[in-house]
């Protein structure tokens, strides 16, 4: 049985990246194996509400921000049942595994992080300590459950990398060398993994983009996605009918890649399909398509925004089971590392 963990930031609404790059892989993996007996996956979904804070963040909004990720969890599929739904911060032994991380990982390996250079950028002197240590947290977050297996887009395989380099380093100093906590392995799932900004195809669509005519969010309504997708860029050209045609145009090829991952098919489909026509042809079927996929989760999750305490009983329950699982593993790793208890 594999162990799968993984965990999106509560800032920001989430949007069609997070679904086709995530959200919906996270469903298939819940479903992957499944029998009579329930599914062959055991699938941690968090809201990472600590890693939120790294950044300046509206305290008035956080907790309302966590319901509504958890919303979007349940309203594409998650089940609540079969997986586990849970804030971070409802679970101490994230935080506390992350410490006992900290003090025993190299600075050089946090020097290395990429990400870190991109998001603190020209203001590295006023960025939080939080926010360049965050992928020790993160770290912890999969190691605290054993994890064995990480859905991770190109952006986190660094990341992951330094779960597994601190996993074995773990090992080897206070273990004996045998393992006490495993190699989680990357698992790159689904099409369209990188959906990118309808008005810029070199840049990743994004949550907290300062435009909302850049992304479509899982809170848009019918009216709202078709607006954004018959505004969204394209060119004076026509649909093209092969990848050659689709060279040098970014924005082009990111329309064809969202209809082929909400369609299930793939991009040469989409190509055969409306190779040739107009934009004004291909757009309209486009925002179509993607009103008929997004607005059952969009009325979902009003539904549920509608009765936080439906969301709150949710998070709660799924915190006291990660807890189940988290804790006898901080526990353990204080006895090897050797603190009194």
């Amino acid at each position: 049985m594999k162990r799968i963990l993984s965990c999106m930031q509560p800032t920001n609404r989430l949007q069609l990246g997070n679904y086709l790059g995530a959200l919906r892989n996270w469903v298939a993996l819940q479903d992957e194996g499944q029998d009579e007996n329930g599914s062959a996956n055991e699938c941690l979904y968090g809201v990472v509400d600590l890693h939120a804070i790294t950044v300046p963040h509206n305290r008035e909004a956080l907790a309302n921000s966590t319901r509504e990720t958890a919303a979007a969890y349940i309203a594409a599929g998650v089940d609540p049942d079969r997986s586990y739904i849970f804030a971070q911060s409802a679970v101490p032994a994230h935080a506390q595994l992350a410490w006992l991380f900290t003090a025993t990982t190299p600075m050089g390996w946090l020097d290395r992080m990429t990400q870190f250079k991109e998001k603190a950028g020209k203001n590295k002197e006023r960025a939080s300590a939080g926010l360049y240590s965050y992928p020790i947290l993160m770290a912890a977050d999969i190691l605290v459950y054993k994890a064995t297996h990480v859905p991770v887009g190109d952006d986190q395989k660094q990341h992951l990398e330094l779960a597994r380099d601190i996993a074995s380093s773990f090992n080897e100093k206070f273990n004996g060398g045998e393992e006490f906590f495993p190699q989680p392995e990357p698992v790159i799932t689904g099409a369209a993994t990188r959906v990118m900004s309808l008005r810029d195809g070199t840049q990743k669509m994004s949550k907290s983009a300062e435009s909302d005519m850049t992304r479509i969010n899982l809170t848009d309504d019918a009216d709202t996605i078709s607006k954004k997708i018959k505004k969204a860029k394209t060119d004076a050209g026509v649909v093209p009918s092969n990848d050659k045609e689709c060279e040098g145009r970014p924005e082009v090829a990111n329309l064809i890649g969202i209809y082929a991952a909400l369609s299930d098919q793939t991009k040469e489909q989409v190509m055969a399909e409306f190779g040739g026509q107009q934009f004004g042809v291909f757009k309209p079927a486009l925002a179509d398509l993607a009103v008929e996929k997004l607005s059952p989760i969009t009325n979902r999750m009003n539904e549920l925004m509608a009765d936080p305490a439906e969301i709150d009983a949710i998070l709660r329950a799924g915190a006291d089971k990660a807890n189940e699982l988290a804790q006898p593993t901080v526990d353990e790793t204080m006895k090897l590392m050797g603190f009194w208890s």
